[in-house]
């Protein structure tokens, strides 16, 4: 506790030395010498030239009273004191000689180190130097403004001028007992600019939202980290924050300030390694970026990684961006839950939004979009990946803004009527989600901010070996955080249905493409990425928890145990299940494929390539992929890899389609295939669209293709017994699985009330007349309900018009009977009549 006798000496000599700062401006401020002044005639002064930096409130001010020049130098709330103040009393001579209003003292500069800090960069706290301060004598303003001419201080009816202090620091010390509302006039060469002081304003992130990112379970990161525009303590402006917990220090560099953040340096908050401004008068629309001070002084300008809208590429600023817009998909969201994915039917068309009718729009596909899936009876689409990316060609899988759909087709808010427009046609939405890697852009995230952060420090484990990308860094918290909320994002905001896992293999496996001696073992021993595999439980508990009815979908290539098995299960590998609801059979996907591209006459030496999948079909819930992986890079569209002349590739394509179909699993189709386009996808184009016009000689054949496709999806949405027990072994049953040298699979699938559908192929050229295949007794008829050879689709027209009824002799170990015409090429759907 400081003695009485002390306060006062401190007190006395705070008063002098502020008596004499004021009396020093006014010497060097006045235009002639002004007349020397005792205590007993402070106010007395004679013939007082105004100062140069005088404004017109000043000038004014020569008419008013001393009353009047008193309370102008007051802050707003004093006013009313200061007109009873004694002072006025004291010297009534100041109501005939009225004076200019004290002009603000020079405080004590900024020390050097400050001064220095701020002007490179590279201090943590600037708040604490610029802005308004109470100090003894009064309170200090300080700015920094480079390029100003003038900065002046308003507040109520307080204007004063700062004093330039050089290098773009402006200082004065007013002799005010609190700190007032204020705002700063900056002049400029040619204009000048009413704002607000930035470092007047509290932190906008709270103590809360700090914890819960040090702790990484903030699942709504992109609510506090990024630009928002917001109103704090009741001015209008932008919250600019950011995860760079190895910066010296990182200012916002936009578009509003002429890409120069020198005057905009942000404050670390503690030990969160979160740094933030609020920048008043910022808004919608503002271009940005951060400039970090790395470790060793230099400087690299970085987009914000949760940054929710971007530049059209090339260019990579990040956009400061709020969205307006209301959805109307209530009914959607609201029964999208109420049956689980692995029991309902799950049909997809897979596209690539910029290439599927290239120069269309977000909104100009959601008039386009929506129609054409909805009439081929698709039940979703899936979209290849939309959060920006730099380079085209890397099809969306290269991503630098995960948090921000890509620019190309429109904002974020259009995006939205997209999935909109989609869920009031009644079909769901899925997005490829790429939480495996990242480009190398110096602008993006490597090395963000100056170490490697969101990438593992060891460069041998950073470093992806196929793509030349960097690998997340899954064993830190705030990274796992980054990229859990990254999902959750897209849910919750897009209102996206499922997210497909790209490259989960790749992230599974430490020796993942690496040869020995290019990995290191876990603690166990093992190959097992247990951060990856961490990460991923999290992540699909969070989506789980959060979002009813989302799927999750793995594109997972191995046979990893429990990919689609519940987090707290635990396998014979002794791991939790990673919590997926789906995974991409990428087996059968090879092994189907490569059977049909053998000519028919091999084909029996292949047999097992179509029957194996039935080996491990309910090991996990899958999707049956046709995917755009399987049609490009020279390896042909779908109908390209079938043998034979065009007719055999299409009757072979449309066979194939019908055993994928009625096969155990979900189906996704790629676009262009649903019509046998014959060349390769390529995102510079599309889909060859050209092949249906009624001017093109063989627009028939295609369009026989997708009118199967049509009538696939929907009697495969009107047969429960072809989705509702998908992942329930009870629901299959071969028929004859063994007909290698009939090139013949027949099985019968069963819905939750035992209703058979029987599907058979014939995937030789021949037809196979009176073909016997054995049935249950108890189904008095069977009618074909779909043959792909049927003439309207471009086949041969050998259908069954009658219902078939089955014989009492017993046949494949089975009761009962039937004789049917295989057609060639081709797959025969049959229901009970």
């Amino acid at each position: 506790m400081t003695p009485p006798k002390k306060k006062a000496t401190e007190k006395k000599a705070a008063a002098e030395e502020a008596a004499g700062k004021k009396k020093a401006v006014a010497k060097k401020t006045a235009k002639t010498t002004a007349a020397k002044t005792t205590a007993a005639k402070k106010t007395a002064a004679k013939k007082a030239a105004p100062a140069k930096t005088a404004t017109a409130k000043a000038a004014a001010a020569k008419t008013a009273t001393a009353k009047k020049a008193t309370a102008d130098a007051a802050p707003a709330k004093t006013t009313s004191a200061a007109k009873k103040a004694p002072l006025a009393k004291k010297a009534p001579a100041a109501r005939k000689t009225p004076s200019a209003p004290k002009l603000p003292s020079r405080p004590p500069e900024a020390p050097a180190a400050d001064r220095g800090r701020l002007l490179h960069g590279t201090h943590h706290d600037p708040h604490s130097v610029l802005g308004a301060h109470p100090v003894p004598g009064g309170v200090v303003f300080r700015a920094l403004r480079p390029y100003a001419r003038s900065v002046t201080v308003v507040a109520g009816g307080l204007r004063a001028d700062l004093h330039d202090d050089g290098d773009g620091f402006f200082s004065g010390l007013l002799p005010l007992t609190e700190v007032p509302a204020y705002r700063l006039l900056v002049a400029y060469e040619g204009t000048t600019v009413e704002t607000e002081d930035a470092y007047r304003f509290l932190p906008t992130l709270g103590e809360l939202d700090l914890h819960l990112i040090g702790e990484g379970r903030h699942e709504q990161l992109w609510t506090v980290l990024g630009a928002h525009p917001t109103e704090h303590e009741g001015v209008a402006g932008t919250r600019f924050s950011v995860w760079a917990p190895n910066a010296r220090g990182v200012r916002v560099a936009g578009s509003f300030n002429f890409w120069d953040g020198t005057g905009f340096p942000m404050r670390s908050l503690g030990s969160s390694g979160v740094w933030e401004l609020f920048v008043p008068g910022v808004g919608e629309g503002e271009l940005y970026k951060f400039d970090i001070a790395r470790a060793d002084g230099s400087h690299t300008l970085r987009a914000d990684p949760l940054a929710r809208r971007t530049e059209v590429p090339p260019a990579t600023s990040s956009v400061v961006t709020s969205s307006a817009y209301e959805w109307g998909d209530e009914e959607w969201l609201a029964r999208r839950a109420e049956t689980p994915v692995h029991e309902a039917p799950f049909s997809v068309y897979e596209v690539h939004l910029p290439s599927w009718r290239p120069g269309l729009t977000y909104r100009q596909l959601a008039e386009q979009l929506p129609a054409y899936v909805r009439d081929l009876g698709f039940t979703h689409v899936e979209l290849m990946p939309v959060a920006e990316h730099p380079f085209g060609g890397s099809w969306g899988y290269q991503v630098t803004g995960f948090y921000a759909p890509t620019a190309r087709l429109g904002g974020p808010d259009d995006f939205k009527y997209l999935i909109d427009a989609l869920h009031r046609a009644g079909i769901g939405v899925l997005m490829d989600w790429v939480p495996a890697h990242f480009p190398r852009d110096e602008w993006a995230l490597a090395e963000f901010d100056g170490r490697p952060l969101y990438e593992h420090e060891d460069p041998l484990r950073a470093a992806h070996p196929d793509w030349g990308t960097l690998e997340f860094d899954f064993g830190r918290r705030e990274v796992r955080n980054f990229l859990v909320a990254n999902a959750v994002y897209w849910c919750e905001e897009f209102h996206i249905d499922g997210l497909r896992v790209d490259a989960v293999a790749s992230m599974l496996y430490l020796d993942y493409s690496r040869e020995p001696g290019q990995w290191t073992p876990n603690e166990h021993g093992g190959r097992e990425n247990l951060d990856a595999v961490a990460f991923l439980q999290e992540m699909n508990a969070t989506v789980y928890r959060r979002c009813p009815g989302v799927v999750t979908v793995a594109e997972e290539s191995t046979a990893w145990d429990g990919v689609t098995r519940a987090t707290h299960h635990r396998g014979p590998s002794g791991f939790g299940g990673l919590g997926f609801g789906l995974k991409w059979n990428m087996g059968w996907m090879h092994d189907s494929l490569q059977y049909m591209s053998h000519e028919p006459v091999h084909r029996k030496y292949h047999h097992h390539d179509l029957t194996f999948s039935m080996v491990y079909a309910y090991s996990e819930n899958y999707v049956l992929p046709i995917s755009h992986d399987e049609v490009v890079h020279g390896k042909g569209s779908l109908v390209s890899k079938m043998p034979g002349d065009w007719w055999q590739q299409r009757a072979n394509l449309r066979a194939y389609l019908g055993f994928m179909w009625a096969h155990p699993g979900k189906q996704l189709l790629f676009m262009g295939q649903e019509f046998a386009q014959g060349a390769e996808w390529s995102e510079a184009h599309g889909p060859d669209w050209w092949l249906l016009d009624p001017a093109y000689g063989a627009e028939a054949d295609h369009r026989g293709v997708r009118d199967l496709v049509r009538d696939l999806n929907a009697v495969y949405r009107s047969a429960p017994s072809l989705w509702q027990r998908d992942t329930d072994p009870a629901g299959f049953q071969w028929v004859v699985g063994d007909a290698a040298d009939d090139n013949v699979f027949a099985f019968l699938r069963y819905d939750a009330e035992g209703t058979p559908l029987l599907s058979v192929s014939n995937l030789s050229p021949v037809v196979r007349h009176d073909y016997r295949l054995g049935v249950p007794d108890d189904i008095p008829a069977w009618h074909e309900t779909l043959n792909t050879d049927a003439e309207r689709y471009g086949g041969g027209g050998i259908t069954h018009h009658d219902p078939v009824k089955p014989e009492p002799q017993p046949w494949h170990g089975r009761p009962a009977s039937i004789r049917l015409a295989l057609p060639p090429l081709a797959t025969v759907w049959l229901r009970p009549a």
